[in-house]
């Protein structure tokens, strides 16, 4: 059913970067809906809060991807704010946001989705819970914009650790783990940004990798690394074969970086634009002058002790596990998706279902780059759709299919990986989706 008829109506779930684009774009359209945030604000993660059990940034984080490509593209970030803005500064850009296009009256929060099934007639049945106590309505659509970032995944090791233990979404400041021998597992944004937080207040701090990753400073030639890569992949290098620019990135990388083994890495293997690099300059600085040891993966634990993959160990207070999230949304129904992914979706433009039409996923992809700037052209797309002037692809499960094996043979099958998109690739995807309805999206410089 499409929304020019006055019947229709649409459930958002999620205020964060994601959702805020998407009311956004159902605005515009003149589309009824509502958008459910269970938190007292929006902004998602990005508001932070002390509260251990509370999802959100920790004190000290600050943007990895550059403003320029990550602000919005009809929505320039403040001209004063630095090239890696604080999560204060985003938070306060996300409410200028949703001031500019008059958001607020459509987002209902501190207002949970409890669960949302397909009922026989093939619309959403919704169930939330709120200031008034439980309510169940019907929508004709769904969009789910909660984020993929929600239940822990944690490895398992023989033995048993007798130290305190906690996942990185805990971690919100280093002030309470002064005095403290601190082993961070990972190699990812956060768990180099938590290693050099905690590094100003322990004793020690270990970083334990169980392969080798590209880690790379975030500014190079005096420019930030995305936009220089940008520069790259959509004018430099875009008429040259695929293996050509990645050995160009391959030498690059090497003279900025370096020999791995000086800072104390396992060499990374395959290519930089394969891998999902972590983009980090203070952990570099860290491993090389030894405010944080860079250590091979865990083998086995026993009490307070780490023993690693090389054969070495060590004791420790406190282990802090920066290993990533399961993807999944428990209050969707399970013959709509699996509670948890344990492959990737097959989600055509990572945000259509092979066979419900009338539900749509935004930001459900990883790129190397921003999330909610390519959000925004998903979102304009699910709204096109639902108005009715935009036709959902004949070949939806196809398309699919096609993107999880193209994934799978670029980026590997690694539990990081399972949403992993190109930025330009997908940006480029996203457009030619909308066809005509894009021609006034800005280019990446």
């Amino acid at each position: 059913m499409a929304a020019n008829s006055p019947s229709v109506r649409v459930c958002v779930v999620g205020a964060g970067p994601c959702g805020l684009t998407t009311v956004k774009n159902l605005l515009a359209e003149g589309i009824d809906f509502v958008c459910y945030e269970e938190a007292s604000a929006v902004g998602g993660n990005w508001v932070y809060d002390d509260s251990a059990d509370r999802r959100s940034v920790y004190k000290a984080t600050r943007l990895i991807s550059s403003k320029r490509l990550s602000e919005f593209e009809d929505f320039p970030m403040p001209e004063d704010y630095p090239d890696f803005p604080s999560h204060r500064q985003m938070l306060d850009y996300f409410n200028a946001y949703a001031a500019r296009f008059k958001l607020l009256p459509k987002i209902v929060l501190n207002t949970r989705v409890e669960n949302a099934k397909r009922v026989a007639d093939g619309k959403w049945s919704v169930e939330t819970t709120g200031p008034a106590g439980k309510r169940i309505e019907t929508f004709d659509h769904l969009i789910i914009c909660s984020g993929h970032h929600r239940e822990p995944l944690l490895p398992d090791y023989p033995g048993s650790f007798t130290g305190r233990t906690l996942h990185s979404r805990e971690y919100k400041r280093p002030e309470p783990f002064a005095d403290e021998r601190v082993l961070v597992v990972g190699g990812g944004n956060s768990a180099c940004d938590i290693a050099v937080d905690v590094s100003r207040v322990a004793t020690s701090v270990g970083l334990s990798m169980r392969e080798g990753q590209y880690i790379l400073p975030k500014i190079i030639w005096g420019r930030p690394i995305d936009q220089l890569y940008a520069r790259a992949r959509n004018h430099w290098f875009r008429h040259v074969p695929r293996f050509v620019f990645e050995a160009a990135v391959r030498a690059i990388v090497k003279l900025e970086v370096g020999p791995w083994k000086k800072y104390g890495l396992q060499a990374p293997e395959g290519n930089p634009t394969s891998m999902h690099p972590t983009l980090n300059t203070a952990i570099l600085a860290a491993l090389r002058d030894g405010a944080v040891r860079a250590r091979p993966g865990i083998a086995r634990f026993d009490g307070k002790a780490v023993h690693f993959s090389d054969g070495s160990s060590d004791t420790f207070d406190t282990i802090i596990w920066a290993t990533g999230y399961r993807i999944g949304y428990p209050f969707l129904d399970a013959a709509v998706v699996p509670p948890d992914f344990a492959r990737a979706p097959p989600f055509y433009l990572t945000m259509m279902h092979p066979q419900i039409a009338n539900i749509f996923f935004i930001g459900l992809f990883q790129p190397i780059g921003c999330i909610w700037r390519l959000a925004d052209h998903q979102a304009r797309i699910a709204a096109l759709q639902i108005k009715g002037a935009l036709k959902r692809p004949a070949d939806v499960a196809a398309g699919g299919a096609r993107e999880v094996s193209e994934r799978r043979s670029r980026f590997g099958t690694a539990p990081r990986h399972l949403i992993e998109v190109d930025y330009h690739d997908f940006r480029r995807a996203l457009l030619r989706e909308l066809g005509d309805h894009a021609a006034n999206a800005r280019q990446a410089s």
